[in-house]
């Protein structure tokens, strides 16, 4: 008989849910841990009681059927809701203990947030923070469904924002920069040729690239010509100081690189670009104790990116 079965328990929507993203009962039950025949007994027992098939053979991988598409889709918003009440519970211990997840892209998630979530720490020492490093319509969807309690992020005109509350944290210089023998050095920062220079940027469906463009465009520098398109800082850094070309950096990605003297930056006071981060959470999101002070902690310790003191080459 078709229906839900009551026993139809979290660990069988975690087992699928993990077989639906692996695409495979082996590697699904090296994940969990556990034994191959134990995954593939939770898969037959949800069929057998739903009344329809949720995986097929695909070659060598499991794909999800149709009704498996639906199945997953429910499950995983149960799991998500889930792990966020546990969250929210957890936060009600007192003492400082607590969970909180904090969803981010690649340029905030790896220098500008790490020193405030340590700051963090170190006065809540009970808690635990985990910080979801992936891209800024990643973390959006993860903050709406549950899977993050905020998300601290780049936005763009274009942004989806229907049913979350965004508030403006900082604002950060996007300077350009290039490898130290560089013959961009060489010559007066005012008299380089930007429409000519190679750059190195961001993929084109990327919110960081969105945001450089819109600035450059408003400067007269629509058709430059990108030679390298990469996903994170530390590839362009890399790609930059092989002196492939310049490249437009978040002030906080190379703070330590212009000090060490590895990147130099260009002082072009005609191309002011500022780039704004934003904290972004569900306008119903009901925070723990722990949360909402680690909310107001990132609010109130957000870092003055746009204050970098580096030697700007003139």
């Amino acid at each position: 008989m078709r229906g839900f079965d009551p026993y139809l328990t979290f660990q069988k929507l975690e087992v699928f849910c993990t077989v639906a993203e692996l695409g495979s009962v082996t590697r699904a039950a090296d994940r969990l841990c556990i034994a191959q025949p134990v995954v593939t007994a939770h898969l037959r027992s949800m069929e057998a009681r739903l009344g329809y098939p949720l995986v097929a053979r695909a070659g060598r991988n499991i794909a999800l059927t149709e009704a498996g598409e639906r199945v997953y889709r429910w499950a995983t918003e149960v799991i998500t809701r889930t792990r966020e009440i546990e969250r929210e519970l957890a936060g009600l211990e007192g003492g400082g203990a607590g969970n909180a997840v904090v969803a981010t892209s690649m340029s905030i998630g790896s220098y500008a947030l790490p020193p405030l979530i340590v700051d963090f720490y170190r006065q809540h020492p009970n808690g635990l923070v985990t910080v979801q490093i992936s891209n800024p319509q990643a973390a959006v969807d993860a903050t709406r469904i549950g899977g993050c309690d905020f998300a601290v992020i780049l936005l763009t005109a274009k942004q989806d924002l229907d049913g979350l509350t965004a508030i403006p944290l900082w604002e950060e210089d996007l300077l350009l920069v290039c490898a130290p023998g560089s013959r961009w050095v060489k010559q007066p920062s005012k008299e380089l040729d930007l429409h000519q220079a190679p750059f190195i940027s961001t993929p084109r469906n990327l919110a960081r690239r969105e945001l450089e463009d819109t600035h450059l465009r408003k400067h007269g520098l629509e058709n430059r010509r990108v030679v390298l398109e990469l996903g994170h800082p530390e590839a362009m850094k890399h790609a930059v100081r092989q002196d492939i070309g310049l490249s437009f950096m978040l002030a906080s990605s190379i703070r330590a690189d212009v000090a060490r003297g590895d990147l130099v930056v260009l002082d072009r006071p005609d191309l002011p670009m500022k780039i704004p981060s934003y904290v972004v959470y569900r306008e119903d999101k009901r925070f723990s104790a722990f949360q909402a002070a680690l909310l107001q902690f990132i609010r109130d310790a957000a870092p003055q990116n746009n204050a970098l003191q580096v030697h700007l080459k003139s």
